[in-house]
């Protein structure tokens, strides 16, 4: 992607660039969970199977969560980033040498590590080029492409299998995509402050409006024990374990939920993709609105807390999608649902930039995904065993408490303190 000598509005050609990260990033993740019924049927795997390889994903995507934002705040986001991708890239590839349940476990253990860090580098991105009115949006349009890579998956992946008569290809093709991308990244990001290519005024705007400018920036970089301490971390940290494996009972199992229901999986398509499509306008209605909380005078701490009131319950449509026989209205549901839980996903996907000075934001933000990650594999592995037993009716009701719980912590914690201010900690 070759850019004149001066651009306007650099800021969201590299907000495009992180959009296009997450949508590969999702790409080459819900490969296999859109040939899940295809390889289950030739493997002879349970959903307790199925459940170990997702599991083996988290497992190492829950850890480098973490290292990985450390990582990211390290070496700086360019370089971090490029890491990122094209270690993932690499492993969605291999993926296609799978010739059963051992090696479909390591290779997705590999990948999961590799797609770790996205996350955590996106908002740290965020960070470094947005100012607090359009951090919201920022998050929104590069988390949106989770929903975009997880929409078109299931078409582009079941074209795939259907014209190479075989689910291998599917892997390698897709796990080419994320080498285009860092052509483009190479080319194109760099901070604000040594940017070639951004006007003087934007870049004069950035650096004015980034978060924190007006407060006392701490001269090292904050101890993870320090980031513990504060009850703004958790507010970022907590709402993200409680919501996270809602999505993922969408993300990872929605196909074969349709299947148990008796619908065939190449006649509901296009229902697959359609959650996807709700949590992608989920994405951009959180962080719309809490955007324009923000223009109207409200506090970005206000802002953010509101949306968990206006689009939590949404989340709720789990509980009648038990009794829906109507593949329509239950589509409609799981529409409804992750629009709603997408909204919220923006607001604590920006907390950490929010929050915190930048040099923290990617260790926050991947401690969250660390602590979401590990609470979503025992909730992976409690839908393996309770639908391999019972059914996913269980699974459902369970997961309509989590919008709940997730409002209460974000209104407990996230607040200003006596912290605040203190270098680390930002004003809300």
């Amino acid at each position: 992607m070759l850019l004149p000598r001066r651009v306007s509005h650099l800021r969201w050609w590299i907000g495009a660039l992180l959009f296009a990260s997450t949508v590969i990033n999702y790409i080459d993740r819900q490969t296999l969970n859109v040939l899940a019924p295809f390889l289950k049927t030739e493997y002879r795997w349970t959903n307790s199977d199925f459940a170990l390889i997702v599991i083996a994903f988290r497992v190492s995507y829950s850890v480098v969560q973490f290292l990985g934002g450390r990582f990211v705040d390290f070496v700086g986001t360019r370089r971090g980033l490029m890491i990122t991708v094209a270690w993932y890239s690499v492993m969605a590839m291999v993926t296609s040498l799978a010739t059963g349940l051992r090696s479909f476990c390591t290779f997705r253990f590999l990948l999961g590590a590799g797609e770790a860090a996205n996350w955590p580098g996106a908002t740290k991105a965020v960070s470094e080029w947005f100012p607090a009115p359009e951090r919201g949006i920022a998050v929104a349009l590069f988390d949106s492409g989770s929903a975009i890579g997880g929409a078109v998956a299931p078409a582009l992946v079941v074209w795939l299998y259907h014209v190479f008569g075989t689910w291998r290809p599917a892997f390698l093709i897709t796990g080419t995509l994320g080498f285009l991308w860092l052509l483009a990244w190479i080319i194109t990001y760099h901070k604000p402050e040594e940017h070639s290519r951004i006007t003087d005024s934007e870049r004069a705007m950035i650096l004015a409006n980034r978060a924190g400018a007006d407060e006392q920036v701490a001269r090292k970089r904050a101890l993870v024990s320090q980031i513990l301490s504060y009850r703004q971390a958790w507010g970022c940290i907590l709402p993200k374990a409680i919501l996270d494996p809602y999505w993922y009972l969408v993300a990872d199992w929605f196909g074969l939920f349709l299947v148990s229901r008796g619908f065939r999986l190449e006649d509901t398509a296009i229902g697959f993709g359609i959650p996807f499509v709700g949590a992608d306008l989920g994405n951009f209605v959180g962080g719309g609105l809490s955007s324009w909380f923000i223009h109207r005078g409200w506090t970005v701490g206000a802002a953010r807390r509101i949306i968990f009131l206006i689009c939590g319950p949404l989340m709720l449509l789990m509980i009648p999608a038990v009794y829906t026989k109507q593949l329509w209205l239950l589509v409609a549901e799981f529409f409804l649902a992750t629009l709603g839980y997408a909204a919220c996903a923006t607001v604590f996907l920006t907390l950490p930039s929010d929050l915190f000075e930048s040099g923290s934001v990617a260790t926050v933000s991947g401690l969250a995904g660390m602590t979401a990650g590990f609470v979503t594999i025992a909730a992976t592995y409690t839908i393996g065993a309770v639908t391999d037993k019972y059914s996913f009716a269980p699974i459902l009701m369970g997961a309509s408490v989590a919008p709940v719980l997730a409002a209460i912590v974000v209104f407990a914690l996230v607040q200003n303190t006596k912290n605040t201010g203190n270098g680390v900690v930002l004003r809300i």
